[in-house]
């Protein structure tokens, strides 16, 4: 990802510009499938989480689906373009100039770091996620409207931006510590500037 470009049988093939990587996890089957290591997860730049549906919601899919719903035929279920490959280099060279102080730096910088000391992680977020989570809040910034980035971009962001970058101790794990809880609670206690 970070080299975008792809090597198939030791040919190098470069990626489009843009490109985007999506996967899927399911936390409940492994059998096939192995974790990613931690250098390959930090290349993923958010981590979504998607609860299951309402009751409703599922029985609407379930309906969609006998009446003959393709979810493989995207024009038919409405999906459109809204954007093009100039419309995101536009909105890259916007988000580029969107202002960090250099008290935001160093506020994702503390979280950052607060997250390598927290005795519930054996492992806490590299510079890599550091600069990932510095990205993200830009772009919610431009996103929102602004062209420059405040304390609230960084936390909105931080949840989905390192909760794949971390790793529990095992004896956290057991007493139901998560991911979400360690970087809320570090959230929650690195001084935000004002």
């Amino acid at each position: 990802m970070e080299e975008r470009q792809v090597t198939v049988d030791g040919t190098p093939r470069p990626l489009p510009d843009p490109f985007l990587v999506a996967a899927t996890q399911n936390p409940v089957e492994y059998e096939g499938t192995y974790p990613l290591p931690e250098a390959q997860l930090d290349r993923f730049l958010l981590k979504l989480t998607i609860p299951l549906p309402s009751r409703q919601d599922e029985i609407d899919v379930l309906t969609r689906h006998a009446e003959g719903f393709n979810p493989r035929d995207l024009h038919a279920a409405g999906v459109r373009p809204v954007a093009g490959p100039a419309d995101l280099e536009a909105a890259r060279a916007a988000v580029a100039k969107t202002t960090i102080s250099p008290e935001i730096t160093a506020y994702v910088v503390d979280i950052c770091r607060a997250t390598r000391e927290s005795p519930s992680l054996t492992l806490g977020v590299s510079p890599r996620g550091a600069t990932a989570l510095l990205a993200t809040a830009r772009a919610w910034a431009w996103l929102t409207g602004r062209d420059y980035v405040i304390p609230d971009d960084v936390k909105a962001l931080a949840l989905p931006t390192l909760r794949h970058r971390v790793q529990l101790r095992p004896e956290a794990e057991m007493e139901g510590v998560t991911a979400d809880s360690v970087i809320n609670a570090i959230l929650s206690h690195v001084p935000v500037p004002r």
